[in-house]
C-alpha cells in the first residue's frame, strides 16, 4: 500500500516538471516571434518602398526641371572663367620660376660671365640685333655642351651631371625665364622707316620759321602765296624787316587812307633772302613789302607754280616764295 502511493507521487511531480517545461517553452516562443515581427516591421519601414512611392519621389513637373536647368545655366555664367584662367597661369608661372630657381647660384653665376664674355666681343656700335644673334649663338653652343655631357660624350666639364640637366632644360624650354632670372635684357631694336610719297622731281614746300614777332589772326598769313590787285604801296621801294612789319604797314595804311584813296587790303611779302619770283620784268629782292587793294580779292599763285606756267617761264621756281594775307577793313 505504501509502495503504491510512493509510485503515485513519483508520477505527479513527473507530471508538474512537464507541465513547467511546456509552458516555459511557449513563452520563450512567443518572446522569439515578437522579437522577429518587430524587427521585420523596422527593416520594411526604412529600406523598403512601395514601387509607386519611389516614382512618386523622383518625378519632377516640366516647370521644376526648367528652373533647374536655368539654375544650372546661371552657375556657370557666375565661374570666374578669368580668375580662374589668371591663377592657372600664375600657377604655371611659379612652377616654372620653381625650375629655374633649382639651378644652383653658382651655376647662374657662370652663365652670367660667360654671356658677358659674349657681348665684350660684340662692336658696341652693332644693333640689338647683332647682340641678339651673340647671345642665341652662346645659348645653342652651351646646350649643346650640356647634352653630350647628359649623354657621356664629354668628361672635362666643370659642372656635375645633375646640374647638367637642370642647365639643359633651362637653356631649351625656360630660356626666357632664365635670361630674365639673371637680368638680361637686350632692347628691342626700332627701326623707322621713311616713306616719301613725293612725285619725282617734286620739290618739297618748305615752311621754314619766319622771322620776327608772330603774326596776329588778323593778318591771315598764308606762306608760298601772292594775291593780286592794285598797288597802294610798291615793293620796290618800300622793304620791312618782317612780314609782321609788313602786315602792320597795311593796317595803318588802311587806317590813315582818305576818303578817296584805295585802303590796303592785301599785303605781299618776300621772306626769301634769295629774291622772289614775279612774271613782271623787275627782280624782286628780299624783305621787299607789297601793299595792295582789292574789291575781291583774287589768288594768283598757290603752293607750287603749273607746270604751264613754267613751261613759259622757265626761270620760274617749282615752289611759290611769296608771303601774303587778306585782312578786313
Amino acid at each position: 500500500m505504501e509502495e503504491k502511493q510512493k509510485v503515485k507521487k513519483v508520477e505527479m511531480a513527473r507530471g508538474n516538471w512537464m507541465s513547467y517545461k511546456r509552458t516555459t517553452i511557449v513563452i520563450c516562443s512567443i518572446n522569439i516571434f515578437v522579437a522577429l515581427y518587430v524587427l521585420h516591421s523596422l527593416y520594411t519601414s526604412v529600406y523598403m518602398y512601395p514601387f509607386s512611392d519611389t516614382q512618386k519621389a523622383f518625378k519632377y513637373t516640366p516647370q521644376q526641371i526648367r528652373k533647374m536647368e536655368e539654375s544650372i545655366q546661371l552657375r556657370k555664367q557666375l565661374e570666374p572663367v578669368e580668375l580662374i584662367n589668371v591663377v592657372n597661369f600664375l600657377k604655371n608661372k611659379l612652377s616654372m620660376d620653381e625650375k629655374v630657381q633649382q639651378i644652383p647660384e653658382h651655376i647662374k653665376q657662370k652663365i652670367t660671365d660667360e654671356i658677358l664674355v659674349t657681348l665684350k666681343g660684340v662692336n658696341a656700335n652693332e644693333d640689338a640685333t647683332m647682340l641678339r644673334d651673340a647671345v642665341e649663338s652662346w645659348r645653342r653652343e652651351k646646350l649643346k655642351e650640356t647634352t653630350e655631357l647628359i649623354h657621356e660624350k664629354t668628361s672635362n666639364s666643370t659642372i656635375s651631371l645633375k646640374e647638367a640637366r637642370l642647365l639643359s632644360r633651362a637653356l631649351s624650354d625656360n630660356w626666357a625665364e632664365l635670361a630674365e632670372e639673371i637680368g638680361l635684357w637686350i632692347p628691342v631694336q626700332i627701326v623707322n622707316t621713311e616713306h616719301d610719297d613725293k612725285p619725282e622731281g617734286e620739290e618739297e614746300l618748305d615752311y621754314e620759321v619766319i622771322a620776327g614777332k608772330q603774326l596776329p589772326l588778323q593778318c591771315h598769313a598764308e606762306v608760298h602765296t601772292d594775291y593780286g590787285g592794285d598797288a597802294v604801296r610798291w615793293g620796290l621801294t618800300h622793304h620791312k624787316e618782317t612780314a609782321y612789319d609788313c602786315c602792320m604797314a597795311c593796317l595803318d595804311q588802311a587806317k590813315q587812307a582818305g576818303p578817296n584813296q584805295k585802303k590796303c587790303n592785301i599785303w605781299v611779302y618776300c621772306p626769301s633772302e634769295t629774291g622772289c619770283h614775279s612774271p613782271d620784268i623787275y627782280q624782286h629782292k628780299h624783305q621787299e613789302c607789297w601793299l595792295k587793294y582789292a574789291e575781291n580779292p583774287k589768288l594768283n599763285f598757290k603752293d607750287r607754280y603749273p607746270e604751264s606756267y613754267r613751261n613759259a617761264h622757265p626761270n620760274a621756281p617749282v615752289i611759290v616764295p611769296w608771303m601774303s594775307g587778306v585782312v578786313s577793313v
